[in-house]
């Protein structure tokens, strides 16, 4: 992966958006691998280069006892759980405080709906990443927000309602 000017059509990943926010996630990557974390690609915050540079990292072997287990990670850094089974990766997604959005892989359709009902998230992706497009709702539940960007959902954040009950 190139890291590399934004600007430049071959770059996989730009700088983070300033040094504290590198800064933090280092923090994050250090206390989960001094928790025990084991580290699949070795990343970090690149200090010979000016600005706010980190490399991807891969991290495994994170359980409910380490801060980042349960937090969020802002920047290159992933975490891969091993789960039994589809109840216990659904119970992996939904017992942290967040809920931005999740992803969903497989053909089975009936399944994919199924799990996408259970997972108590803003957003669900099914057969591609998450993300958001202009003409898509975009948004969380639990401490990733509440309400609607973009699409039809978002546009009714700027509208004011009324209402009008008559009780006669």
């Amino acid at each position: 992966m190139t890291l590399a000017d934004p600007l430049d059509e071959r770059t996989f990943i730009g700088p983070m958006s300033s040094k504290a926010a590198a800064t933090n996630l280092q923090a994050q990557l250090d206390s989960a691998i001094k928790a025990g974390a084991t580290v699949l690609l070795e990343g970090g915050m690149i200090k010979d280069k000016p600005g706010a540079w980190f490399a991807p990292a891969v991290l495994t072997d994170v359980d409910e006892s380490m801060d980042v287990y349960r937090e969020e990670l802002f920047g290159p850094v992933a975490v891969v759980y091993k789960a039994r089974d589809i109840e216990h990766a659904i119970q992996i997604t939904n017992d942290v405080p967040f809920g931005l959005g999740a992803s969903i892989q497989t053909q089975d359709a009936d399944l994919a709906a199924d799990i996408a009902d259970k997972l108590d998230v803003g957003m669900v992706t099914i057969n591609a990443p998450s993300g958001s497009e202009a003409n898509t709702p975009f948004g969380g539940v639990k401490r990733s927000g509440f309400g609607r960007e973009l699409g039809t959902l978002g546009i009714t954040e700027f509208l004011n309602h009324k209402l009008i009950r008559d009780k006669s």
